[in-house]
């Protein structure tokens, strides 16, 4: 994910210290099904107080997909990952809960301006705890590199800012356009603060230009070199 620090092999929470988290799920709004709201819709009161490692950095949405038909959504919900890349519950510690038989099952992690990822073959969920580790490589995937590697870690493509499941730098419908519209639409160096889908590294502060802009990991996310490019990874 775009926050991702190397150097600290963490993530970095701005959007909690900055106060710009929401308390609410903002995938509602952005079309997912309502079977998505099994009791992930707030925060707990306390889940914006923790720190270090397990400090949460954003909301994502879980799905688990059928077994013998991956555009099936039999369960679902939003949930919130940590520093550390742990996706956990609404209390920003405990591990996920959704309602779903035991079974076998296409995960998808899902973020609001990420490309997602899915499994490329179902797993076994039983009905305690179940550990799926998306940042080692270990586990094959939808679409041929799915993830960015930063410092041999496996992270979540950036810029897929009007969130159709690809990202494009130039032509029709592309995630660069929106981004300096956000910022005024005149003015590229101009910048807005807030909880905005354009806000591509999550710090909490649009730019087009400059330093830690949001407009280069986009570029980036395609290749860096072709800006005629498109890096598409839609779930089914």
């Amino acid at each position: 994910m775009a926050p991702y620090v190397p150097a600290a092999s963490l993530m970095h929470d701005s959007l909690r210290t900055r106060g710009l988290l929401p308390v609410n799920e903002p995938f509602t709004a952005l079309g997912h099904p309502p079977v998505g709201l099994q009791n992930g819709s707030a925060l707990g009161a306390s889940a914006l107080l923790h720190t270090g490692p397990n400090a949460v950095v954003d909301w994502v949405f879980l799905e688990l997909r059928g077994a013998d038909d991956n555009g099936r959504i039999d369960a679902a919900r939003a949930a919130v990952v940590q520093r550390d890349g742990d996706v956990v519950d609404m209390d920003g510690l405990s591990p996920v809960r959704i309602t779903a038989l035991p079974g076998n099952y296409h995960i998808a992690l899902l973020h609001r301006n990420h490309l997602p990822v899915m499994t490329l073959a179902p797993v076994a969920l039983g009905g305690g705890p179940n550990t799926l580790d998306l940042t080692d490589g270990s586990t094959a995937l939808h679409v041929p590199n799915a993830q960015r590697v930063r410092s041999g870690v496996r992270l979540l493509w950036v810029g897929d800012v009007n969130h159709n499941g690809a990202v494009k730098y130039a032509g029709s419908n592309n995630d660069r356009d929106p981004i300096l519209i956000a910022v005024g639409g005149t003015v590229p160096t101009a910048t807005v603060n807030g909880y905005l889908p354009t806000d591509v590294n999550l710090d909490g502060r649009v730019r087009y230009a400059g330093s830690a802009n949001d407009r280069d990991p986009v570029l980036q996310t395609i290749g860096g070199n072709v800006p005629t490019a498109v890096r598409s990874q839609p779930l089914p």
